[in-house]
């Protein structure tokens, strides 16, 4: 079948899910993941014509699409930060807005990377995307990286051999004080950072099929009546494990950037600061100990 009869029935069955431009952008990673087939190839040869076997392999494809299950499980990997991360059912994708976290970090430390080793710890780092990106722009910082999902640790430790990077995972749970004694043997840390789950169920209704059916609820959702719960035992946990001018860096859940800063508030950090992500939603919580 020539590739562009193909693309078109991906457009035909998909366009009305997911609209035009995203039906694009599945279709060219497609053809990269399965054919080794650059975008630009198929403009410049739009008779390309692929094999039976081949043709059958994107019809598949285009089934679980049908069903919302997310690209980049289908094709077992994604970019973040600019590399290369593997990701299956047992992690949560990557986000952009991530991506705007560990930015910030990076600028807000290269220059005391340069001076001194920092120490970071990344709790609940699922597929190592915050560490290992950590680790790969602050090549002097000894990074490690916890979470309480076995599964998730063994994506996390492929990741971090497929990009080069040295970390030390810890399989424990941030709420059980076991966990908060057994890191207490590490020492202190210059950067704590946590994307943890901040979701409440009654925003549910908000999450959009391909998530709420394929990533997994463990690190997504948390109950209403106790949403901050996670940043609230993390922030007392640096409190305790922080180095002296420490810093404490959040994703946070957007309707709750007040609340989760007066966590840090009360907990006498001080230059806290609430960030917005490119979509202008609070997002971002960044704070030093005293």
């Amino acid at each position: 079948m020539v590739l562009k009869e193909l693309q078109n029935i991906f457009h035909i069955e998909l366009d009305a899910i997911y609209g035009q431009h995203e039906v694009n952008s599945f279709f060219y990673l497609c053809t990269e993941h399965y054919l080794d087939i650059a975008r630009i190839q198929l403009t410049l040869e739009p008779e390309l014509a692929i094999t039976k076997p081949e043709t059958e392999t994107f019809f598949k494809a285009l089934e679980h699409l049908k069903q919302q299950k997310p690209i980049q499980y289908l094709l077992g990997g994604t970019e973040f930060f600019g590399l290369p991360f593997k990701v299956n059912k047992n992690v949560l994708i990557p986000r952009p807005e991530t991506e705007e976290l560990v930015d910030l970090i990076i600028r807000g430390h290269s220059q005391q990377n340069k001076v001194s080793k920092l120490k970071i710890l990344d709790i609940g780092t699922g597929s190592g995307c915050i560490s290992i990106s950590l680790a790969k722009n602050l090549p002097n910082a000894e990074v490690y990286a916890l979470d309480i999902s076995k599964e998730a640790l063994k994506v996390a430790k492929h990741n971090a051999e497929l990009n080069n990077v040295d970390i030390t995972f810890i399989e424990a749970n941030i709420l059980d004080e076991n966990c908060h004694s057994a890191l207490d043997a590490e020492s202190t840390f210059n950067i704590i950072v946590s994307n943890p789950p901040y979701v409440r169920n009654l925003e549910k209704q908000e999450i959009q099929p391909n998530v709420l059916d394929n990533e997994p609820h463990l690190a997504l959702f948390v109950e209403d009546d106790n949403p901050l719960i996670f940043y609230k035992t993390i922030t007392e946990f640096a409190v305790k494990n922080l180095k002296p001018k420490g810093q404490l860096y959040f994703e946070i859940n957007q309707y709750l950037g007040k609340e989760t800063k007066q966590l840090l508030v009360d907990a006498e950090f001080e230059a806290i600061e609430l960030f917005k992500d490119l979509n202008g939603n609070d997002r971002m919580l960044k704070g030093t100990k005293i």
